[in-house]
This record gives structure tokens, sequence and C-alpha cells, in this order.
């Protein structure tokens, strides 16, 4: 102990300074890193305001939650549907259905009472039976329609209200139901009206479906899935004046012409609601949708419509004029296979049947003295091609109209004229 003691006394001067040193040296390092902890502080405190001054969502002092903007191009499509959307309504199909009992019947495999009186019951088995035990009312369906006067006149598919045997009820978006009446079913589009009992319903404009412009945004309103009353889905005009085969639950098979293409999302259920534009007039009829495809949907033009609907209001049932011919279209394909001189028109030909004949008797074109294998080329100066059907023209025309028909008659081409006729309630 005397050495250390004497070591301090002799070297005092010299460990007092190298306390002092390391003393000032701690210190020095606790200021440095004191200083960069404010800087690093300072720095993180100047990057969150710069982030939250600069951010596109901005906070409410108050409530600390984003405040959100309806742009205008939303506020016009959300204005569109809360003023279309009590013109829209949902058609509930409804039928009677046999009841389905389910009991069971004894069954012994040995066939009589013999091996019962030894074996008793053991042997015998019960097998599942079904039976009908009287029938109740069901909903077996929907679809979509959308008012177009006030005392009640509602489009919608001819699809929809295609069982003769089914009850049809119109649930509006109020809430309210009505038992529907049909009208009228068309037999060339796929179209039907009805009419429920009332007064000042809300109804839609008929806009101008010749107007459509590819990629033109337009809204879907309907019953999706017969299940999501007045769903909107909004798309745009993907094709104009297409040609399609669609078929129905049952499995009936019609061919469309000149409908429209949207990829608007329209899903079963939807079939008769309206396809809308900007300015919240009808411009379609939605009424079918590619299965095997995503995003493919296919509306009647209103134009196509618009002569039903005045049909109906006019007459009280369809009118719509016919020519009273058979015919096969002609393409290249058509032309080749039969060896015609020409690739457009129509070709009259008979049905697959004997009592289908070209021409049926005592029909316009009948009267007109038009002919079986007589190609018609043109009718009031328009070419048949398939952007331009004869269907689809005649459609177009009036019952009384007379119409010119450029046709060719055994090689030779002439002009006859023709008067449209109503046509039959069987055709």
């Amino acid at each position: 102990m005397k050495p250390i003691v004497n070591f301090i006394k002799q070297h005092k001067t010299s460990l007092l300074i190298s306390v002092c040193v390391s003393l000032l040296t701690i210190l020095f390092c606790v200021l440095i890193a004191g200083g960069i902890f404010l800087f690093n502080k300072n720095l993180i405190v100047k990057v969150a305001d710069f982030v939250i001054n600069n951010s596109s969502i901005k906070f409410n002092a108050s409530s600390q939650k984003p405040s959100y903007e309806i742009l205008p191009e939303e506020a016009r499509i959300v204005n569109i549907v809360e003023k279309t959307n009590p013109a829209v309504v949902s058609i509930i199909i409804s039928k009677n259905v046999p009841i389905i009992e389910k009991y069971y019947q004894q069954f012994n495999p040995f066939g009589d009472d013999f091996w019962s009186q030894f074996f008793g019951n053991e042997f015998n088995f019960e097998i599942p039976q079904y039976r009908q035990k009287g029938t109740e009312k069901k909903e077996i369906g929907g679809g979509s329609g959308f008012l177009i006067s006030a005392d009640g006149l509602i489009i919608t598919n001819k699809h929809v209200v295609n069982d003769k045997d089914a009850e049809y009820t119109v649930l509006t978006n109020d809430g309210k139901k009505y038992d529907a009446q049909i009208i009228a079913k068309d037999s060339f589009l796929d179209i039907a009206i009805l009419k429920i009992k009332g007064n000042n319903f809300t109804y839609l404009d008929l806009g101008d479906s010749d107007e459509l412009k590819l990629g033109q945004t337009v809204i879907a309103i309907g019953n999706a899935l017969g299940e999501f009353r007045n769903s909107v889905s909004v798309g745009v005009i993907s094709g104009l004046s297409r040609t399609i085969t669609a078929s129905d639950s049952q499995g009936k098979v019609e061919s469309l012409e000149k409908v429209i293409q949207t990829d608007a999302a329209i899903n079963p259920g939807n079939s008769g609601g309206p396809l809308l534009d900007l300015n919240g007039d009808v411009v379609g009829v939605n009424v079918a949708m590619e299965t095997a495809a995503e995003n493919i949907a296919f509306a009647l033009p209103i134009n196509m419509v618009k002569p039903i609907i005045e049909s109906v209001k006019t007459y009280g049932e369809i009118i719509r004029p016919y020519l009273g011919i058979r015919y096969l279209a002609i393409d290249e394909n058509v032309k080749t296979k039969n060896n015609l001189s020409v690739n457009y028109g129509v070709l009259v030909v008979r049905g697959n049947s004997p009592d289908e004949l070209a021409v049926i008797p005592g029909s316009p074109a009948d009267k007109a003295g038009i002919q079986e294998n007589d190609i018609i080329l043109e009718i009031d100066g328009i070419k048949l091609t398939t952007d331009k059907s004869l269907a689809s023209i005649i459609n177009q025309k009036k019952v009384g109209e007379i119409v010119k028909l450029k046709i060719l008659h055994k090689g030779q081409e002439k002009t006859i004229e023709v008067k449209l006729e109503k046509a039959p309630s069987n055709l």
C-alpha cells in the first residue's frame, strides 16, 4: 500500500492532467452526440412538415380525417342516376311449381310373407320415393324494365316475360309492387311492353341511338342477378351495328341485328333495363351478355324500339310491316356455293319443310310478282349488305308505305314497287 501512495505523491500532477483530459473528452463526445441528435430531430420534423403540407390529401385539424370532393364528371353521373333511378323497375317472375314430397316405401327382396314368418321384418328395405303434393307459388326469376310514360307503360325484353304460365310483378324503386299486364311482345325484336295501373309515374326520355359514337360514356341500370335491384354500372360504347345470336335460359335462340356493344357490366337480371347517355336519355335496351368473355354486353338501339312504342300507344298493339318472303342473305360464300352473279342482296328461297314457301301466298311480295330464286338487290336505293339487312330496313317502314325494290329476275335487273302490309300475328 505504501508504494502506491508514494507513486501518487510523485506523479500527482501528471495524474491530475490525465483525469482532466479524460473528463473533457467525455464531455466533448456528449456535446457532439447531442448536436447530432438535435440536428436529426430537426431534419425529421422538417421532412414530416414537407410531406404533410405537400400531400394531395388534406386533413381537417379538428377531425383528423381526409375530406374528399366528387369530381365534376362523377357528379354528372351521380345526378343522372338520382334522376333516372325512380323510373327503373324490377320485374319479378312468379309461377305455381310442384311441391315434391319425399317418402319411404318398404321392400322385401324375397317377394312374399313366407320368409317373414321365420325372420320377421329384418329383410325389409326402405327405398326413398318422391311424389307431388300440390303446388305453391314461387319466384322463379327476375328481370328489369323502365317506365316510358306517366300512366305506367314499361319497356322490357320479350324473353323476360315469355312464360305464358307465369305471373309478373313490377317492383318500383320505392318498394311498391304492381301487378303487370303484358300489352305486346314483338316477334322481330326481343322487346315487350307491360302496363301497370297508376298515374304520375316518373319515366325516362328516349334519346337518339343513331348519334352514338365509339368511346362514348354510358350508364346501365338494372336488377342484377335478379337480386340486386337498381344496380348501376358505367362503361363506354365498345361497338356499333353488331349482329349476335343470343339464347335464353330455356334454350331459345334468336338473331339480333345492329345491336350496341358496351363494356358496362350487364349481368343476368339486367335484361330489359335502360342504357343511358350522359344526358340521362335512353339510347338502348340491355338485352344480352357474352358469358365466355368479360365486359362484353349488348343493347338494342332505342331507335329500333321507337316504332314499337308508337304502334302500341296508337293502336294498342304492335303493327309491323312485312314483305312476305323467305330469303338467304348473300355474301361471297353464298355466291360461290350457289353460283350467283352477285355477292350482295338476298336470295328468295323456300324453307326446309314443304309448307315453308319462298313467297307467302297473298303477301305484298306475292302481289308484286316476286318469285322464288329472285334476288333483291336494293330497297329504296339502299344496297342490301351484311350491315344493311332487309329485315332492319323493312322494320323502319310503316304499314301502307310503298317501297321500291331493285331485283334480279332470271339475270335481268328491274325495279318494282311494293305496298307494305301489316304482318300477320302468327309471324
